[in-house]
Formats: structure tokens, sequence, C-alpha cells
């Protein structure tokens, strides 16, 4: 095989020869050694032989130009890969093959531009996998990449960068605005991403998910640090959209930051020059947290009716409305929130039964002894429902229901109301109003 190789190559390079004059402004000064190291390098590549092919590829590398073959630098990034697996126990070699690996990047990105984007990106790629344990040098060679690609950026590049950014924040080597920068920047070029199919789709909005959820338990966005960072930026420019709309997502998602004048500043903003259920919705948020009832009702009313939200969306709003309502003594308002929440989304049906069950059981009933005590039933009821619902609630479900049934009549008692056992019976209690069965304790 070798022989035919190089009989293939020899071949290659008489025909490359009666052009070499022509040609040598493509090839440089040695067109001759460069055209034959391309050739006999090629010739192993195209065959796996990466041995083979590297002594080669280096000596067209050492004659070529950068120019005279996009192949010789795509190639080469292959080669040298394959040569630092290859040494992963030798550090200090390794870490010389990862700066010639770098350096071939950076040609391609320089003299190649037409393929700039696709080589920072595998540039970053290959950073991440070989210099983890240089931070510093990682983060600035992902920034770099990120700045310049912007929303070409891989997407999976974008929760390296904001990862190493971590690290070096809890190392004490960087501060918190310049992680919050960086999480801002990459949901920014997130969202101007243009998916080609549905799969690209998904991949992108999964990443968002995952930039989200570690900006969020790396615990960078403290309230003081948000309030310190956007406080004079929305007091320099009060009606920018942009800016308001980034502040109430960030203060909306960090917890205990929504009870303040920055996020009320910001979300009136939004909801004034935008309105959309997002922003009526954190309105809800904001006046909830103040126990404004009036106008918590009022702008989550909004949020619901607002046509672009979809079922599940409103089911979550109404459930945390049922919750919000309960904690604050409106049970009716509460009530009808949670029953709401499962018609629109049965996966919430779980907890909203439970919720259900827990108003039923603390509300205050008036009446006899019987009238004020029906109101366990209903509780109860609810508490089987949640957990046929829901098998992960079965044994917080168990705990309340006997608790719930230490409360029943004894069966003498009921009796003496003209009520027993499994008798249909409608209980009105609050503003709220359920059909029940008699149950008592024997």
């Amino acid at each position: 095989m070798k022989k035919i190789v190089l009989l293939i190559s020899v071949a290659a390079i008489a025909l490359f020869s009666s052009s070499t004059v022509s040609a040598q402004g493509k090839y440089g000064p040695d067109s001759t050694e460069c055209i034959k190291y391309l050739s006999y390098y090629t010739e192993y590549y195209k065959q796996k032989n990466y041995d083979s092919a590297l002594p080669n590829w280096r000596k067209a590398y050492k004659y070529c130009p950068p120019t005279a073959r996009y192949s010789l630098l795509s190639d080469g990034t292959t080669l040298i890969r394959n040569l630092i697996q290859k040494n992963a126990n030798n550090p200090v070699y390794k870490k010389e093959l990862v700066d010639s690996l770098m350096t071939i990047y950076d040609q391609r990105v320089q003299y190649w531009p037409k393929y700039a984007v696709s080589s920072l990106n595998n540039k970053a790629l290959d950073m991440y996998n070989y210099v983890k344990d240089e931070p510093q040098k990682l983060y600035e060679v992902l920034t770099n990449v990120v700045e310049t690609a912007k929303e070409k950026t891989r997407p999976n590049i974008f929760l390296f960068q904001l990862n190493t950014a971590v690290d070096l924040y809890k190392n004490g080597q960087l501060d918190p605005e310049s992680v919050i920068n960086v999480y801002e920047k990459g949901i920014e070029y997130l969202g101007k991403m243009t998916a080609k199919n549905d799969v690209e789709q998904r991949s992108i909005d999964k990443t968002v998910e995952d930039v989200e959820s570690l900006f969020i338990t790396s615990q960078v966005a403290s309230c003081d640090n948000l309030l310190a960072l956007f406080g004079p930026r929305v007091e320099a420019a009060p009606d920018d959209l942009a800016l308001a709309k980034n502040v109430v997502r960030m203060m909306g998602m960090t917890e205990g930051c929504t009870d303040n004048e920055l996020f009320l500043k910001a979300v009136t903003t939004t909801y004034n020059q935008e309105p959309s259920h997002t922003s009526a919705y954190y309105l809800y948020k904001l006046y909830a947290g103040r126990a404004d009832m009036e106008n918590a009702l009022k702008y989550m009313d909004e949020a619901v009716n607002y046509p672009e939200s979809d079922n599940a969306t409103d089911a979550s709003y109404l459930y945390e409305l049922a919750a919000f309502c309960f904690k604050n003594g409106n049970n009716a308002k509460a009530l009808s929130s949670a029953q709401k929440a499962v018609e629109l989304d049965e996966t919430l049906a779980g907890k909203a039964y439970m919720l259900m069950g827990t108003i039923w059981g603390s509300v205050v009933c008036p009446g006899n002894e019987i009238e004020q005590r029906a109101k366990y039933w209903v509780a109860v009821d609810y508490m089987n429902k949640a957990k046929a619902a829901d098998e992960s609630l079965a044994e917080d479900a168990s705990n309340y229901i006997r608790q719930y049934a230490a409360y029943y009549p004894q069966t003498a008692e009921a009796f003496m109301y003209d009520v027993t056992d499994g008798q249909s019976y409608t209980v009105s209690c609050g503003g709220m109003r359920a059909t029940t069965t008699v149950r008592t304790q024997k």
C-alpha cells in the first residue's frame, strides 16, 4: 500500500511541477516542496493514517503559506487533536500542542475569513476540552469567541463561558457584574439565533434553560448585586424597554427581589410600552409581594386573559394566585382559582386538590356542631383526589386525612342532627359550596 501511495504522490508531483512557476504565488517561494508535501500528507490523511500524515503535514506547513489551501489548516487541527489525545498524560508536551492548535485556529480566522465563524466555534470547543485547568485563559478565549461570533456562536459555548465565569467568581477572580454581563449577552445572542429546523430550535431552547438554571444556582445575582448594577442604568434611561425587560427578568427570578422601587419602575415601563401576559404577571407579583389584594387580582386577571398565553401558563398563574389568596384570607377566590387551574392543566391537579383540601380544612364555619365540622368531609374528599392525581403527594395527603378525620362528629351526635353515614350533604361556608358525604367516628 505504501508503494502505491508513493507512486500516486510522485505522479501528482510530476503533474504539479509543470505549473510550478504559475502557482508560485499561491504555494509560496518553496512551491515545489509545498506541493510535494501537500500531496504526501493528503494521501495518508485520506486513509486516516494520521501517524504517517503528521510528519508530511509538518513539512507542508513549513513550506506552504497559510493561504495555499484551507485544508492544510483544517486538516492540521485534526492531526494535532489526535496527537493531544495520545499525549494526554504528558502535561508539558500537551500544553505545547494545545498552544499550536490555537495558533492554527487563529490562522484559519485570519487567512480564511469565509470560515472564521466555524473556526472560532471549533477553537472554543477545543479550548473547553483541553484547557479547563486554566480557567482565566479559557474564559478570555471563550469571551473573545462570543464577542466576535455573537449569535452565530454555537449554543453550548454560551453555557461553557458562563460556567467558567462562575468558577472564576467563586475563586474571587471575577466580579459579579462581569458574570451578570456574560449571562445577559448569552441570553441576548441565544434569543437572536435562527434555527434551521425543530431539532436546532430544541437545542437552543434547552441551552437557554441550562444557562438560566446555572445562573440562578450560582447565586451570583443576589438582589443587592442587581440593585447596584441596574439601579444607575435605569435611572439614566428610565424609558429603555430592552433594559427594563432585562431587569424584570433577572430580578423576577431572584428570590426576594421583586418588592423594591427598581423592580416597580422596570415592570411599569415594560407594561406601559409592551403590554403582555408576562408584564401583567410581573405587576401581579409586585403587588402580591406588598399584599395589595386589589391590584394583585387586577393584574393577574389581565395576565390570564391575554390571548397569547397558553393553558399551561394560565394554569400556573392561577395556582400561584390561589396560594396567594389563601395566604391572605380570601378563601373563596383561592378555591375558584385552584379549580380553574385544574381545568386548564391536569398536571397541576395533585397539588391544586391538596391546596383546595387545605383551604376547606382551615376555614371557620358557623352553625351547629355538624355545620361547623362538615368542612372536614370536603377537605378529606380533596385530599383523596390529590392522592389519586399525584402519587408523590400520597404521604402528605394521608397525614392531612388522619388529622381531619379526628374531627368527624360522633355517630350519636350526628344522629341528633338527623344525619347518618353515607348521606349526601351540602356544605356552604365562607363563600364556598360543596356537596360531600357524611362520615362519623364509630
